[in-house]
């Protein structure tokens, strides 16, 4: 990871936030844990803006368990009074195990009746949280998710492949350069990313890169956007300013002046 709140446009106004490794067990499954704890004044809100990582999440909270698709635009959350959540980034492999079509739940959420992974993470998150809290809470879930999740096939160990070379290889562009990676045709690919995962090879590369351009945006101010844009493979800055608008519904150069000022 290049940076630790990569995907995160406004990490000043983030609560507590931890993300936890997966272990070795669950590593085809879960690309990382994370676990948020809040404590808001009354009477306000803290909303806090992702353009999150092209896949599912599996997230416990005391109240319910839930599975959120993937998303095709910037996302939010808004947090009130006092709260955590434990949650799981799932891999493809994972996400197939909930639901035969992740694409019927872009851009949105369903509640899983799954008592026993919240019982046991309401437990290890109760009362004062500590660092041995969060470490006890990712056990249950790994536990829980090797015992619901037996075994995984090899087509779902290549879906994962597909995920981890677009995310993390700035060559591919095209999905003719991750299938030529992977040895396979553009339709496999598209075809996995359909049943594992819900978003197109396409807008898997769309989101690694605008990820990637918000958080050079960011983290390295002096950085000219126009030479961003040519290093992250577009055509010039008009096309970058095109997907930020449209995708995130601000510019790159607004979204950097206002993260310049939340930082004084």
């Amino acid at each position: 990871m290049s940076s630790p709140f990569k995907g995160i446009l406004y990490p000043t106004m983030l609560p507590r936030f931890h993300r936890v490794p997966a272990p070795v067990s669950v590593r085809d499954l879960v690309q990382w844990f994370w676990i948020p704890e809040w404590d808001i004044e009354p009477g306000r809100t803290s909303r806090q803006q992702l353009i999150a990582f092209p896949t599912s999440n599996l997230v416990v909270q005391h109240d319910n368990v839930e599975l959120a698709g993937p998303t095709t635009r910037v996302s939010f959350q808004d947090l009130t009074g006092q709260g955590w959540a434990v949650g799981a980034l799932l891999r493809p492999a994972a996400v197939h195990a909930f639901t035969a079509d992740p694409g019927s739940l872009r851009d949105k959420g369903i509640f899983l009746a799954q008592p026993e992974l919240q019982k046991g993470i309401v437990s290890a998150m109760g009362g004062e949280i500590t660092a041995r809290s969060r470490t006890e809470a990712v056990a249950v879930f790994t536990d829980w998710l090797l015992n619901y999740i037996p075994a995984i096939s090899a087509e779902a160990l290549l879906a994962n492949s597909l995920m981890e070379i677009i995310g993390a290889d700035p060559k591919i562009l095209l999905i003719e350069d991750a299938a030529m990676e992977l040895s396979v045709s553009p339709r496999t690919l598209q075809r996995l990313a359909k049943k594992y995962i819900g978003l197109s090879p396409s807008a898997m590369i769309r989101r690694r890169r605008l990820q990637e351009a918000a958080d050079r945006a960011r983290t390295d101010p002096g950085a000219d956007l126009a030479r961003i844009a040519a290093e992250l493979g577009y055509a010039d800055q008009a096309h970058l300013a095109h997907d930020f608008q449209k995708f995130l519904g601000f510019t790159a150069s607004t979204y950097r002046r206002t993260t310049e000022q939340q930082q004084h």
